[in-house]
């Protein structure tokens, strides 16, 4: 019987070409993959080096613009309402109304007056010319009493006439200067009364300070926007009673942004006034808006809180704190409107 015989010394197969050939190319790509990653690094360090060395850079920092609380200055219910929330809006624009017949009633009864107070000028101006009539004709006829007490005095002097005559010429006298000096006050008395004459007059003044006031309530019922902006929290309705002072919405004036950016301590020595500054928004992360450092806070943000903290405790930990810088927003870009709160990143150019 035939046996079979198996070599055990027979060497391995040879690795098939491919196989070879897979371990050098993996340690080629290795490597290029470990000089890619190093030469980033290298470009992010050497870049993040070169702009710490000249920005200073926060993004602690927030949007902020002025704020104007719109209220009427009458009280009444409200007719109509022209503008809508989130609506942007032109100083001058028409906001809303308030029921203005009430108004129109108070400036025709203010005209009124003013044409009384000035017949009632008229009146008292005749009365001063009466008064100074009848005072001319009281000095005349004292005039007249006075010289025939003087005749009267040659004559009894000369024996033409009795002492008795001559004092009742005396007595004459005496009473027309006495009239005289009833008439003089009669004309203080209506001069007094009067006053000033023409517009200068009190009592005309007067009602022509009530006439404006009426005017300018009327006005008021047609409450305009005080500078252009956006509309925020707008709730009002017409027929809702308005109430003088009382805030109804916001209106965020779109003539001025800033940032209020939040530097550590430790930057404020390479933050200045007047530095230029480099803005960008969460909001347009591709968009640099432009500004300049306006001022820097007198104290951290913490020296102002409710509740500033109390550090002379024995557990006291020292923390850096942050003081809030000021930045203006140069170029506001209205195809990239800013929104008040939303955060931002700041790079403030150190001074070369």
């Amino acid at each position: 019987m035939a046996t079979t015989t198996h070599n055990d010394n027979s060497a391995p197969p040879a690795p098939s070409p491919a196989r070879t050939g897979r371990s050098p190319r993996r340690r080629h790509v290795k490597w290029i993959l470990a000089a890619i990653v190093l030469a980033a690094a290298l470009f992010f360090g050497i870049r993040y080096w070169m702009d710490s060395s000249r920005y200073v850079e926060t993004d602690n920092a927030y949007v902020g613009a002025n704020q104007v609380d719109v209220a009427a200055q009458v009280s009444g219910p409200v007719t109509q309402v022209f503008v809508r929330d989130q609506q942007a809006v032109h100083a001058g624009d028409p906001l809303f109304t308030i029921d203005a017949r009430n108004y129109e009633i108070a400036v025709s009864k203010a005209r009124a007056q003013l044409e009384l107070a000035r017949q009632g000028m008229s009146q008292e101006s005749a009365g001063v010319a009466s008064a100074q009539a009848i005072l001319a004709q009281r000095r005349a006829e004292a005039t007249n009493a006075r010289n025939n007490w003087t005749r009267n005095q040659q004559l009894m002097q000369s024996g033409f006439l009795s002492p008795q005559g001559a004092e009742n010429a005396r007595t004459q006298l005496q009473t027309a200067e006495a009239a005289v000096k009833a008439a003089e006050a009669s004309v203080a008395q209506a001069r007094s009364a009067l006053g000033r004459t023409g517009d200068e007059n009190a009592a005309v003044q007067a009602a022509d300070a009530a006439l404006k006031q009426a005017q300018l309530d009327l006005e008021r019922t047609r409450v305009v926007a005080p500078t252009d902006g956006l509309i925020a929290n707008l709730t009002l309705q017409p027929g809702a009673m308005v109430a003088p002072g009382a805030p109804l919405f916001v209106i965020i004036a779109s003539n001025e942004y800033w940032v209020d950016a939040n530097f550590k301590e430790t930057q404020l020595k390479d933050v200045q006034p007047g530095q230029h500054v480099e803005i960008k928004t969460d909001m347009y992360p591709d968009h640099v808006f432009h500004g300049t450092v306006q001022s820097l806070s007198g104290g951290s943000g913490a020296a102002f809180s409710l509740l500033p903290p109390q550090n002379a405790t024995g557990n006291w930990v020292k923390v850096t704190q942050r003081v809030p810088v000021r930045i203006r927003v140069e170029d506001p870009d209205a195809a990239h409107p800013l929104r008040i709160g939303t955060t931002a990143t700041v790079k403030v150019r150190k001074a070369q």
